[in-house]
C-alpha cells in the first residue's frame, strides 16, 4: 500500500526570515507571515542526539498551500545543515498533517526512511524524514489537533483577507494588525 500523505506545506531555509517574507509577498503575494524567534521545543531529537539549534520560522499562506521559512541562527548540526552550511538558502521539505501519527511515523519507516529528526512542542508531534532521494529535501509529518488546525486556519484567514498596505509580518496574537480581527471582544 503507499502512503498518501497529502502535501500542505512547502518550506525553506533562508537566511532572514523578514526579508524572505517580503520578496515572496512581493513576487508571489505570499503572506502575511508569523514571525517565531527562537522555537524551542519540549522533547527534541536530531540522528539519536538531543542537539537542538537556535531556530526561528516563518509561517504564511499562498492561497492554501502554508510557507514556511527557516532560519538557522548558529551552527549546531541539524536537519538544516544536513542541507545548507551558512549562508546558503534553498527548499528544505514538504509538510504532511496526519491525523494518526504513530501509524505515518511507522509507515515512513517501512518504507525506508530515515527518522532523522523528531520533536514534541506546541502540544503536537512532528517528525522529519530524511527523504531527498525522492523529492530533494525531507519529508515532515506533522499531528493535526484541533488547535493546531485553528491556528493554521487563522494564519489562512488572514492570507486571504490581507489587503494593499497590510502588514506582511504578523504576529502570534495579532493577525489582523487593522482591527479585523475584533480585539474589542476580550
Amino acid at each position: 500500500m503507499t502512503a498518501m500523505f497529502p502535501i500542505f506545506q512547502h518550506a525553506y531555509f533562508v537566511n532572514d526570515i523578514v526579508e524572505a517574507a517580503h520578496k515572496w509577498h512581493e513576487l508571489y503575494g505570499a503572506g502575511p507571515f508569523v514571525h517565531v524567534p527562537h522555537h524551542v521545543t519540549d522533547k527534541f531529537q536530531y540522528r539519536g542526539t538531543k542537539q537542538e539549534a537556535d531556530v526561528s520560522y516563518g509561517f504564511g499562506y499562498l492561497g492554501d498551500n502554508q510557507i514556511q521559512f527557516i532560519q538557522q541562527h548558529d551552527d549546531t548540526p541539524s536537519i538544516y545543515r544536513d542541507m545548507y552550511e551558512a549562508g546558503q538558502e534553498g527548499f528544505h521539505h514538504v509538510g504532511c498533517l496526519v491525523n494518526d501519527f504513530a501509524a505515518a511515523r511507522a509507515k515512513m519507516l517501512e518504507m525506508g526512511f530515515e527518522n532523522a529528526c523528531e520533536l514534541w512542542a506546541d502540544d503536537v508531534n512532528a517528525a522529519y524524514f530524511d527523504t531527498r532521494a525522492v523529492n530533494g529535501g525531507f519529508t515532515e509529518i506533522h499531528g493535526d489537533p484541533v488547535h493546531i488546525l485553528a491556528t493554521f486556519a487563522t494564519w489562512r484567514r488572514a492570507h486571504h483577507n490581507m489587503k494593499p498596505g497590510d502588514s506582511v509580518i504578523m504576529t502570534m496574537d495579532s493577525p489582523f494588525p487593522d482591527g479585523r480581527d475584533p480585539g474589542y471582544l476580550d
